[in-house]
């Protein structure tokens, strides 16, 4: 690989982990357009080096924020077995699946859940803290100094949206924190910051579910995914750091507009207008 696209890619990387630790996406969805749009690589490709790269990132900022308590280890377990699932499933499909289509819907699954966090409110809908159903998964974390408690509810709901998360990570390699966050924040009443956090806990193991059959069928380049992973790596271990200074509302409102801006580019490239 040319140093110079080398740097550039780790650039990239960097960013996109950055903006995966603060929202819980993985950096997914920055990775796959940069590396097709910019870098020239296949869809399939990309989607095998961004896998790699989610894992690092979960790797990198899911120890800190597991260490501050802001991740609910609980809830991210359970919820981790039916998004693993959906990420092996989904990595067959995409795998024997033309390049374009998966633009596409990369394009519409972005631009819909962009829509969906805009139109809900982050002032209403969070969970009291307490049981709620056979499972008490309520969880606490500080926020400046204020305590936030939570519970959470519509765990099988819940599950199940995960479990479309994990399809969505196999296919476009995205991490299933796009799913995963909102499911979590709109369907669970779980708070933005701590569906965040929960949403890195669980992205590396649904990764590593798709990453498996990407690399049997030849689909993840060695260099390009370690490249990727060391700047991926760098990035989420300052965005762990910086989501402190951060608000729920704040990261809801980059969350949509980063959604809404990518899927446009995507939307070009499965027309074929971009190269």
């Amino acid at each position: 690989m040319d140093p110079v696209i080398a740097l550039g890619i780790v650039l990239t990387a960097a960013a996109a982990g950055l903006l995966g630790s603060l929202l819980g996406l993985g950096g997914g969805i920055i990775i796959v357009p940069a590396l097709t749009l910019l870098f020239g690589y296949s869809m399939q490709e990309a989607i095998g080096a961004s896998l790699v790269a989610v894992i690092a990132t979960s790797t990198g900022s899911a120890s800190y924020y597991v260490e501050e308590g802001v991740s609910n280890v609980r809830l991210g377990l359970i919820l981790g077995i039916a998004t693993s699932l959906g990420g092996l499933i989904g990595a067959m499909v995409a795998v024997y699946t033309d390049q374009y289509i998966l633009a596409l819907l990369f394009g519409f699954m972005l631009i819909y859940t962009a829509y969906y966090m805009i139109r809900n409110s982050d002032s209403t809908g969070i969970c009291p803290s307490g049981p709620c159903g056979a499972f008490d998964l309520s969880c606490s974390y500080k926020e400046e100094n204020t305590k936030v408690e939570y519970g959470v509810r519509n765990l099988g709901k819940g599950m199940a949206g995960s479990a479309v998360g994990g399809v969505t990570s196999g296919m476009l390699g995205v991490g299933g924190g796009v799913v995963n966050v909102p499911v979590m924040r709109l369907w669970m009443g779980v708070p933005m910051r701590a569906a965040c956090a929960t949403s890195n806990y669980m992205i590396g193991i649904t990764a590593l579910a798709g990453a498996i059959v990407y690399f049997q069928f030849g689909m993840i380049l060695a260099g390009l995914a370690a490249v990727v992973a060391i700047g991926v790596f760098c990035g989420s271990l300052l965005g762990s750091r910086l989501s402190k200074r951060l608000q729920g509302k704040a990261l809801k409102t980059v969350f949509s507009i980063v959604l809404i801006s990518v899927s446009i580019l995507m939307f070009l490239k499965a027309a074929g207008v971009m190269p």
